[in-house]
């Protein structure tokens, strides 16, 4: 069995990352490249880049930018937003991308993903999908115009994955930058409709909303923005968390926290003093030549 995957998803505008709040607002984080330099290096399984501005923008993906960051990324990096060709594509594997993703552009040409997946492999290509609530239902949710799509979306998500998407990106717009958990009905319907990976976005606040979505539905993985920026080690914290929740994480950093207890705001508690004095103070018996 697979083991579920944490995954980063770091949202950028004009080349930044941002903290993003509804997608309406946004905050300045700091360099793609080093973000993607410290995930790596706190143990995150995928990173995924979303440059939101390309397509309202009309311009193609930032390639220079991301030969630069894949430099630092020995993790599989999925890059997405401004992708309407398949020399977009290929230019951007030919950056350091192992996957791409598309959304808006999918709508308008749903043939494209057939022919993505048919030159590429369907491993290589993951659709995203926004999505809201309008009258306690959700919806598929047009950036562009900021409007709700007619397109259905439990309807697209089968035609998503029959014409050969490898994976399904869902993000939930309603609860960006909330920090009050994941949509576990959504994620559960979705997950249990189609045979294709699923991964779930939007309200990580705790490391117990992790658990919830992981451990009751079928998601093969878990992505977080917001969460992952302004705590150190904020990763492997979490996986150790999940870890001692029984789930099975993937956890190969030299730090792993298994002797610390994770309060529910993702910070390790104090461990008890005699463990701390043993850990301060080692005899070092003299060596006799």
């Amino acid at each position: 069995m697979l083991k579920k995957r944490i995954i980063a998803n770091l949202t950028v505008l004009n080349g930044v990352v941002v903290q993003s709040v509804g997608f309406k607002k946004y905050h300045p984080v700091g360099s793609v490249a080093v973000a993607v330099e410290f995930l790596n290096q706190w143990g995150i399984d995928e990173i995924i880049i979303a440059d939101i501005s390309a397509t309202k923008e009309n311009r193609s993906p930032l390639t220079e930018l991301y030969k630069k960051v894949s430099n630092r990324c020995f993790v599989p990096l999925t890059i997405g937003g401004g992708v309407r060709s398949i020399d977009h594509i290929h230019d951007l594997l030919h950056s350091g991308a192992d996957k791409i993703f598309i959304n808006n552009y999918a709508f308008e040409n749903p043939d494209f993903i057939s022919k993505s997946a048919n030159i590429f492999g369907d491993q290589c290509i993951i659709v995203a999908i926004d999505v809201i609530y309008k009258d306690n239902k959700p919806v598929i949710y047009d950036y562009k115009t900021r409007m709700p799509s007619q397109i259905d979306l439990h309807d697209w998500v089968k035609e998503v994955e029959n014409r050969g998407a490898g994976e399904l990106l869902i993000n939930c717009v309603d609860r960006d930058g909330q920090y009050s958990g994941y949509d576990i009905s959504l994620a559960k319907q979705i997950a249990d409709s189609v045979n294709v990976p699923v991964i779930i976005c939007g309200g990580a606040g705790k490391p117990e909303h992790f658990y919830e979505v992981l451990s009751e539905t079928n998601v093969a993985a878990v992505a977080a923005g917001n969460y992952f920026h302004f705590s150190e080690h904020s990763v492997i914290t979490t996986k150790a968390f999940l870890q001692k929740r029984g789930l099975d994480i993937r956890l190969e950093t030299f730090a792993s926290y298994n002797y610390n207890y994770i309060n529910q705001d993702n910070r390790l508690d104090k461990l008890d003093d005699e463990h701390l004095e043993h850990l301060l103070y080692k005899k070092i018996v003299k060596e006799i030549i």
